[in-house]
C-alpha cells in the first residue's frame, strides 16, 4: 500500500543528504551526529495543535475504547458536523506497526477547527491520543475497521450527535469508518456523508498494492444510500484516483487540483 511508496521516498531522500554531506565535508564519512538531525528532519515529530479556545476536549468512554474527541457545540437543534481521522501513524517509514497511531499532522484537526458551523467535532480513531488498556497493534492494522472498532467510533458519534443530525466527514482510513459506521446503524439521522481521499473498499486497496489483506477488518461491498459527495486529490498516491472512480459508482466526485493524500490547499468541504 502506501507504505512501500513512502519507503522509496524515504530512502531516497536518505541518499540524497548522504550525497549532500560527502559534497559539504568532501568526505563519504559520515558525521553522525549531523547524519541523525538529518533524519529527525525528514522523519519529523508529531505537530503541535493549539487547541482554539472555542473547542473542548471530550474524551467518550465506549465499551471497548476510550475515544478522544474535540467538540464545539452551541445548538440543540443543528446538524453536527462530524470529522473522523485517518488511519495517523500506524506504520513507520519501513512498513512496520507502530507503537501508537496518534497522528503527526493536524489536518483534520485543522478542518474541524476552521468550521464556522455552530456544531463541529472531530473524533480521532481507538487508541489515538488515549493508548487505553484493550488497545494492540491490530486495531490500528489489520483490525484497523474491526466490528468492536465501528462499534466504538459509532458509540462516539451518536454520543456527540445526541439526536441531532449528523454530517460526517471521514479522511483516508475515517472514510471507511464513517460509511461502515452509516451502514450498520440506519437508525441513525445522517444528513450528509463527505469523504476527503478516502478509502471505500479496503479489499481492493490492499490487493492493488499487494499487501497482506485486513483479515480482521468489516469491508464495505456497496456505498450506503445517504446524500454524498467524495473530494479526491488529483495526485493521491496512497488512495490512486483509479480506486476512487471504481468505488464511487454514479456518487457525486470533487477533483481538488494540486492537492496529494496528505495535502490538500484552500480545501472546501461541500456541506
Amino acid at each position: 500500500m502506501f507504505v512501500k511508496v513512502f519507503v522509496k521516498s524515504f530512502i531516497a531522500k536518505i541518499i540524497c543528504v548522504y550525497f549532500f554531506y560527502c559534497f559539504l565535508y568532501h568526505s563519504c564519512v559520515m558525521n553522525i551526529k549531523l547524519f541523525c538531525i538529518s533524519l529527525t528532519m525528514l522523519t519529523g515529530c508529531a505537530t503541535k495543535w493549539a487547541v482554539p479556545s472555542d473547542m473542548t476536549f471530550v474524551p467518550i468512554k465506549t465499551q471497548d475504547f476510550e475515544i478522544a474527541t474535540y467538540q464545539r457545540l452551541t445548538d440543540s437543534e443543528s446538524a453536527v458536523h462530524i470529522y473522523i481521522e485517518g488511519d495517523g501513524n500506524a506504520f513507520d517509514s519501513w512498513g512496520r506497526p507502530t507503537n501508537n497511531p496518534t497522528p503527526q499532522n493536524t489536518l483534520v484537526r485543522n478542518w474541524a477547527a476552521g468550521d464556522p458551523a455552530p456544531n463541529v467535532a472531530y473524533v480521532a480513531r481507538p487508541c489515538q491520543y488515549i493508548m487505553g488498556p484493550t488497545c494492540n497493534k491490530h486495531d490500528w492494522t489489520d483490525g484497523r475497521f474491526s466490528e468492536s472498532v465501528i462499534n466504538s467510533m459509532a458509540t462516539a458519534v451518536k454520543t456527540i450527535a445526541n439526536g441531532r443530525p449528523a454530517v460526517l466527514i471521514g479522511y483516508s482510513g475515517g472514510g471507511m469508518v464513517s460509511g461502515l459506521i452509516i451502514k450498520h446503524n440506519p437508525d441513525m439521522n445522517i444528513q450528509k456523508w463527505i469523504t476527503v481521499a478516502g478509502v471505500l473498499n479496503h479489499s481492493d486497496w490492499t490487493q492493488y498494492f499487494g499487501d497482506k489483506p485486513l483479515n480482521r477488518s468489516l469491508d464495505m461491498d456497496a456505498l450506503p444510500q445517504v446524500p454524498q459527495v467524495h473530494i479526491i486529490a488529483q495526485n493521491d498516491r496512497v488512495v490512486p484516483n483509479k480506486l476512487s472512480y471504481k468505488w464511487t459508482e454514479n456518487a457525486p466526485i470533487i477533483i481538488q487540483t494540486n492537492a496529494t493524500h496528505s495535502k490538500f490547499p484552500n480545501l472546501k468541504i461541500p456541506f
